[in-house]
């Protein structure tokens, strides 16, 4: 279980939102809403350690994560915004590189298999400078596809630049993830297939 609790994040001199509360458990699927600006990515990037908060707590599975960070990072996947992807690499290169950075082992051909479940069989081995915007990121998408022992996963607008067959194939992906007992936590601007209702959190009600 994920568990956050008084909750405050400041951005420069200005704090976005204070008293925020949260509860995650397996099979849930959360979707963080509000408005631009309010702190949607701010609370994200908190709730995997990769900020600080100005006050509050995160605990996962009943431990703070700042005192065992390391066991929660083995059970956390977080996908940003942005393509975490090198130009120069291919897709099946980049997403070999990014499981070993993460401490999965995963061979070259589980790799290309999920390339080829995301919609990349044809650009392989291309290099990524001369891949679209929606296809640089499914080359970051493929990774859910081989994240699975992750049981947490953490997702900033997964499904922009998708067309709408991948949006419903990752939809499916991620009601897959909660049905066999694992957590999803994302933002989204688009509305998705879900097989299952997502609960939501509305940052703006602790907006400062």
């Amino acid at each position: 279980m994920l568990e956050v609790e008084d909750l405050a994040c400041l951005k420069g001199d200005r704090l976005l939102f204070r008293d925020l509360a949260l509860r995650l458990q397996a099979g849930e699927l959360l979707r963080i809403a509000g408005p631009n600006g309010v702190g949607k990515t701010s609370l994200l990037r908190l709730v995997t350690g990769l900020a600080l908060p100005e006050a509050g707590e995160i605990r996962w599975r009943g431990e703070s994560i700042r005192r065992e960070r390391e066991a929660f990072h083995r059970e956390l996947l977080y996908l940003g915004h942005a393509p975490a992807i090198n130009d120069l690499l291919s897709p099946l290169e980049n997403l070999r590189f990014a499981c070993a950075a993460a401490g999965d082992e995963v061979d070259a051909e589980t790799c290309m298999q999920a390339l080829v479940r995301i919609g990349l069989e044809n650009q392989l081995d291309l290099p990524a400078r001369v891949l679209s915007q929606g296809q640089r990121r499914r080359v970051s998408l493929a990774r859910l596809f081989l994240s699975g022992r992750r049981a947490l996963w953490v997702l900033d607008e997964p499904f922009t630049a998708l067309d709408v067959k991948a949006v419903a194939d990752l939809a499916q992906a991620l009601s897959d993830h909660c049905a066999a007992g694992g957590m999803v936590m994302l933002t989204t601007h688009q509305d998705a297939p879900f097989a299952l209702t997502p609960r939501v959190l509305d940052v703006g009600a602790y907006a400062c």
